[in-house]
């Protein structure tokens, strides 16, 4: 998701869907002679897919915004430790299965109203209704009363039985099954609080968007720039530093990090792959680079030909595992920025490991990629009219590294390989949701909340399947959904992390994606700038930006 799908992104997310692309679209310095926190900071983004509501954006560039504009129950330090923020105090029962949340007081919407319990249950029971069609959704799949919210024809303003007010600065949760993980979940931006306004037209809110925040909306100039100021009502946990953030939003990475060096944008969180061996020693700017939480994906179009969740198509996707050479990618193309994945959990998270079983599979064997595709082909034959087709967003940057892995396709397995760039990420991930693209397909995550379980449920669980979450592959399996909801009961990090890892060695055995490699966290300032990090979720925290 987004983030992250995303976090994003996820996608990538990442989502996760996730990392970015992008292109100048005018150039315009940041404000004028201002300093330190009365200054406007400008800062690289893409046009996001969707409109900025909370409850439907799953992709990173609309989260990243959203992110800055709505305070939610919990928020995260940079090491992803939660952090109370609207809460007051968050109890859970002994099982995980019942929380009791209340507020603190004098919490306020940018519109002057209050926050209240409601403006929480209201908004989760809105996105958590299949009427009303929210990509986050399957967030609160968790709550009890979410299967009937899934039912053809139910009223767009019913309401989540598991939620229940009890007064305006409290209410409580009721979980259909055990959460180990749902007090950290509850800082995702798919559970912020939303103002009454947005019920009265919710396609109007989400170009003008009201939060609670420690910044607010001013304005979205479509395929130029998003603009956020700060707010000085906001009195929580992240404490401002500038007087806003400008997202020039760009379709080309060169002509933004061309901006960066001229001093017509301040900063940006990645740079073009020609940048790559030398952005660390550009004497025009300062530089970034440190391990990240990001990881990029290729997914398998549901229903493609010959790659099946069936003998066949898991011996040709263990194949094309095999046959891509990630160090070579991550040393030639990304000069050294990228990670050769290991697994399906980025390094910084807890959970991630390099010991699975299975885990050969995403190590460069050209052998025994030639071994299982004649495997494959003794079930159903590749035939001359077959290719593998490989969709990538080309305002993402990544055109490099898709060339190459149709290179490596193509020498080592002996088919056609080609690739499909899609213009704009926007357009790429409609075609994804909308199940239009077919083939082998780029995707990402970044995470939405700091646990190996944001990596799995989101991406590979049934219940994300079919566009009710980020599960672009509609891959299900009952043996892997299972492990995800025992692990959800257990009472401790480091009981469901094992449980997790035994089901990343199902996602190992039978790859619905191929993890391909872990981003560092990279990028560049004007040297006017200080205070640019990465946090736990790869995105820079805007907030500790200034300019000197």
């Amino acid at each position: 998701m987004k983030k992250h799908l995303f976090k994003s992104m996820v996608g990538a997310v990442a989502a996760l869907s996730l990392s970015f692309g992008l292109a100048a679209c005018g150039s315009g310095g940041s404000s004028s002679g201002a300093t330190g926190e009365k200054s406007i900071v400008t800062v690289y983004n893409v046009e996001p897919q969707n409109k900025m509501i909370p409850g439907n954006v799953n992709e990173n560039a609309g989260a990243r915004v959203l992110d800055l504009i709505f305070a939610g129950l919990v928020t995260f330090d940079p090491n992803g430790i939660p952090q109370n923020e609207v809460a007051q105090s968050i109890k859970a029962s002994k099982n995980n299965t019942f929380f009791t949340i209340n507020l603190k007081s004098g919490w306020k919407f940018n519109d002057g109203t209050p926050v209240t319990a409601s403006s929480f249950t209201k908004a989760w029971s809105y996105t958590a209704n299949a009427t009303n069609a929210q990509l986050n959704a399957s967030f609160f799949s968790v709550i009890k009363g979410y299967d009937a919210l899934q039912r053809k024809g139910v009223s767009p303003q019913a309401q989540l039985s598991g939620l229940k007010v009890v007064n305006d600065r409290t209410f409580t949760v009721e979980l259909n099954k055990p959460s180990q993980v749902f007090s950290i979940m509850l800082g995702y931006i798919a559970f912020v609080p939303m103002p009454e306004s947005f019920y009265k037209d919710p396609k109007a809110f989400g170009e003008n968007p009201v939060g609670d925040g420690p910044y607010k909306f001013k304005s979205w100039t479509h395929n130029r720039s998003i603009e956020v100021v700060r707010n000085k009502d906001y009195h929580g946990f992240l404490k401002p530093k500038n007087a806003g953030i400008t997202f020039k939003i760009y379709t080309d990475k060169e002509s933004a990090y061309s901006d960066v060096r001229s001093g017509n944008l301040d900063v940006m969180d990645t740079v073009p792959t020609s940048a790559l061996r030398t952005f660390r020693t550009d004497t025009s700017l300062k530089s970034y680079n440190k391990a990240g939480s990001r990881i990029e994906t290729v997914t398998f179009s549901p229903n493609l030909k010959h790659f099946g969740n069936d003998k066949e198509g898991i011996l040709r996707r263990r194949a094309v595992s095999l046959a891509i050479d990630r160090q070579q990618i991550a040393s030639k193309v990304f000069s050294g920025v990228v990670t050769p994945a290991t697994d399906f959990v980025s390094p910084p998270i807890s959970g991630h490991t390099d010991k699975l079983k299975g885990a050969d599979v995403l190590t460069y064997n050209p052998s025994e990629a030639k071994k299982l595709w004649a495997q494959a082909n003794a079930i159903s034959p590749w035939t001359s009219s077959d290719s593998i087709v490989l969709s990538y967003n080309s305002d993402g940057g990544t055109k490099d590294v898709f060339d190459a892995i149709a290179n490596q396709l193509t020498n080592t397995l002996k088919v056609k390989a080609t690739t499909n760039p899609v213009a704009t990420f926007n357009e790429f991930r409609n075609e994804i949701n909308q199940r239009k693209l077919v083939g082998v397909f780029r995707t990402g995550w970044m995470p939405d909340y700091p646990s190996a379980e944001d990596y799995l449920n989101p991406i590979y669980s049934s219940e994300a399947a079919d566009g009710k979450g980020s599960n672009d592959g509609d891959y299900k399996n009952p043996k892997f959904d299972a492990i995800l909801s025992q692990a959800a009961g257990v009472s401790s990090t480091a009981e469901a992390n094992k449980l997790y890892q035994q089901g990343e060695e199902i996602l190992l055995a039978e790859l619905p994606t191929i993890p391909l490699y872990y981003y560092n966290n990279y990028g560049v300032t004007t040297s006017g700038v200080s205070g640019y990090y990465q946090g736990w979720d790869s995105v820079p925290r805007y907030e500790d930006l200034q300019k000197n």
